[in-house]
């Protein structure tokens, strides 16, 4: 593909992009949600974004009900900077702190994803069939 064919279909490969980024979403929280549901974890966290200039400059996890020792059994490093990336994606911004019950992650957000993936299905089919809007 050359540089001018790129530029003509840069609308469409954004919407794309952003297409797989929701589904990719979906997947692992679907997927979170499941391991936290067979773990019996339950109760709120707060999401601490991360400051890369300050103390701690990875996104990290604390229990505010419950042990923040369980937590950590259940969530290594990757696992706390995926979620900080997906809800951040989410959210269309960088978080610094989000609380949350944790057993309501799924029920939260998994609606909203399944709707926009539905959505974005529809609109790639249409887009398919339209001048230049496909592949």
């Amino acid at each position: 593909m050359n540089f001018h064919e790129l530029l003509r279909r840069r609308d469409t490969l954004l919407r794309q992009a952003h297409l797989a980024n929701v589904a990719f979403a979906y997947q692992w929280l679907g997927d979170l949600t499941a391991r936290l549901a067979r773990a019996g974890l339950r109760g709120r966290v707060r999401l601490h974004g991360g400051d890369p200039a300050g103390p701690h400059p990875w996104p990290r996890l604390e229990a505010l009900e419950g042990s923040q020792a369980v937590l950590e059994e259940h969530f290594l490093d990757e696992d706390v900077i995926d979620l900080a990336d997906i809800l951040a994606f989410m959210h269309g911004r960088t978080l610094e702190e989000l609380e949350f019950r944790i057993e309501e992650l799924g029920p939260q957000f998994l609606p909203r994803l399944r709707r926009e993936l539905a959505a974005g299905a529809s609109g790639a089919e249409s887009a398919a069939g339209s001048p230049g809007g496909g592949p």
